[in-house]
């Protein structure tokens, strides 16, 4: 694996770990908010929704980047 691709996959992995610790004090907050008037929690669990979102990109180039990884060795032994 290149300096490129592993130092890829360290920020990857953190990405992903941190999207999740956001998303889930998103919703907490929302449930927080939930009395509040206007859209406030409404907006904060859409934000978590987003955020997972984001997080489900990020595992699918998590996922690219190991089957590449996997391919390149496949090819070169």
């Amino acid at each position: 694996m290149s300096d490129i691709q592993e130092r890829l996959r360290i920020l990857l992995d953190y990405w992903i770990e941190h999207n999740h610790e956001h998303e889930e004090e998103f919703c907490d907050w929302a449930d927080k908010a939930a009395s509040l008037p206007g859209e406030v929690a409404q907006q904060l669990q859409e934000a978590a929704a987003r955020m997972a979102d984001a997080s489900n990109c990020l595992e699918k180039a998590r996922q690219a980047l190991v089957e590449r990884k996997e391919g390149h060795k496949d090819v070169h032994g």
